[in-house]
């Protein structure tokens, strides 16, 4: 079975960054709902478009077809006091807009003389990387998973 729109599809994948260093790889194959569900990156699910069992793809993407490019928006300094006593950099912390309750995540990126610099931006943000993947399996999704837009059972969402 090739795939195509409302494929189930198994993969492992290495993610590598422009100087060729692995900076992900997957532990347990991974599994997606394939046709424009947002569930894998546009450029990787258009490269893995008609594959098939087997197959390994590689798609080189610049930033603004991976992560996107960093946005100096999503940068801030915050008084040290309104975080835990236990800061440190790389920490994570999320937060929710007051206006839309919309929830963001921010990386803490340096603790200086009080204040506290957190980064809303992906880590990933503003770098080429290197996607490849190994199709391991492909099926046809079932009718509950086409509506709820992602993968039931093994790997895939529980309800």
């Amino acid at each position: 079975m090739q795939i195509s729109q409302n494929s189930v599809v198994t993969l492992n994948y290495t993610m590598f960054d422009e100087q060729g260093n692995i900076i992900d790889k997957n532990h347990e194959p991974i599994v997606y709902l394939h046709g424009g569900y947002d569930n894998i990156l546009p450029a990787v699910e258009a490269a893995l478009d008609g594959q098939h069992v087997g197959k390994v793809i590689s798609v080189t993407m610049g930033a603004e077809d991976a992560f996107g490019e960093v946005d100096p928006g999503l940068v801030h300094e915050e008084d040290v006091g309104l975080f835990p006593p236990d800061l440190e950099v790389g920490m994570m912390f999320e937060t929710r807009d007051p206006e839309t309750g919309e929830a963001a995540q921010f990386r803490v990126t340096a603790i200086d003389a009080g204040l506290v610099t957190v980064d809303g931006n992906h880590p990933l943000a503003g770098m080429k990387l290197r996607f490849d993947a190994e199709i391991l399996e492909v099926r046809a999704a079932t009718e509950e998973e086409i509506a709820h837009g992602h993968v039931h059972g093994e790997h895939g969402h529980q309800h």
